[in-house]
């Protein structure tokens, strides 16, 4: 496994960063004129318009929600026609590897959701001994890297697996594999992170949404150290306007912060133009696989973040996104697996293809 110390994709140069100068952000153009507008009718127009804001939050928070998918309406022709679009990449694994045949196979996996289960408790989301062992035989056998919203520590402890890359909080901290040093104690080669002048808002900002939202029940505020998790998974439905009101009241002194959504959480991230998808990129380009032809990238994961990295196959034209979930969703992925368990079952049969043609080669 190649090891790699300080590396930036060749269209950032040496000293730079990928974060946008925050003082040279464009300002919004002035107003072509005035209108004349009365104070009350001013402050109800602005009323409005917030509670529009937080409305419509509210509505994604329950479309993202596996509960309500549950409940909504589908007929089994939309499933039917949702799986011929995005067919079981277990059902599809000789189509797979027929298309993946003289070419290097990358492996890129989201964790919660994808490697572990979702869990009410984010602390808690563990995975099992046999996935842990079944991504330790995948980075034998191609490079694997974990792309994760949460902090690159706290997944790196969860995964405990030192041979593989990690780029944490969506992609903004990105390390290689661990390597010994002649005193023999492990190093840690940090590749990349973009976001690092954004720190101390970041910290600042999970100071402030701790002590707003402890008012509402079950949420949770996880700090992943370039972006903050506002988990309302445990929150009551009825509540969840109230805690939208809440993050949002927060970040509207933080013009430098965005506000997305993923599984049952809100998350804040600098407004820099990296992702998930950028963050693959740069693997690939680090692992040397920037303009070749010969890379076969595969992306398995299960959040509305992953669908940057989902884009990015599909507009490069080369290997292809999975896509888990259980039920229908927009997606840019190709393929479909229902849940961890249909994930460590593909992953093994990864393996074992891996194994059986290197067996062959060796005779040969």
């Amino acid at each position: 496994m190649v090891s790699f110390i300080e590396e930036r994709p060749k269209n950032i140069a040496a000293g730079q960063n990928m974060v946008s100068d925050p003082k040279s952000a464009q300002k919004p153009p002035a107003p072509p004129g005035f209108i004349s507008i009365s104070r009350k009718k001013l402050l109800q127009n602005l009323e409005i318009n917030a509670g529009a804001r937080v409305n419509s939050w509210v509505d994604s928070m329950r479309a993202s929600s596996p509960t309500h998918m549950k409940s909504a309406p589908s007929t089994a022709d939309d499933q039917g026609s949702w799986n011929l679009n995005h067919p079981s990449a277990l059902d599809m694994f000789e189509q797979i590897i027929d298309a993946s045949k003289g070419k290097q196979i990358v492996m890129f996996l989201d964790y919660d959701g994808t490697l572990s289960p979702i869990v009410a408790d984010p602390d808690r989301a563990f995975m099992s001994k046999k996935m842990r062992k079944t991504v330790r035989k995948l980075a034998k056998c191609f490079p694997t890297a974990i792309v994760s919203g949460r902090c690159r520590d706290k997944v790196y402890n969860f995964v405990k697996l030192a041979e593989l890359y990690y780029a944490g909080s969506h992609g903004m901290d990105i390390k290689g594999p661990e390597k010994c040093s002649k005193s023999n104690k492990d190093t840690e080669s940090v590749l990349f992170q973009p976001a690092s002048e954004f720190l101390p808002m970041i910290d600042e900002v999970y100071t402030q949404l701790v002590e707003t939202t402890k008012s509402t029940p079950g949420a949770k505020v996880e700090n992943n150290k370039f972006c903050l998790s506002v988990h309302f998974r445990c929150v009551d439905e009825k509540k969840w306007s109230e805690l939208a009101q809440q993050v949002k009241s927060v970040l509207k002194d933080y013009p430098k912060l965005r506000l997305t959504q993923g599984r049952k959480v809100l998350e804040i991230r600098p407004t820099i133009k990296w992702d998930k998808g950028k963050a693959l990129e740069f693997l690939l380009e680090s692992l040397g696989f920037a303009n070749c032809t010969d890379v076969f990238p595969v992306y398995i994961g299960d959040d509305r973040t992953d669908e940057d990295a989902f884009k990015i196959l599909r507009d490069r034209g080369q290997g292809f996104g999975i896509l888990v979930s259980k039920f229908p969703k927009d997606t840019n992925a190709s393929y479909s697996l229902q849940e961890p368990d249909e994930v460590m079952d593909f992953l093994r049969r990864l393996v074992e293809w891996k194994e059986l043609s290197l067996r062959t080669q060796s005779r040969m």
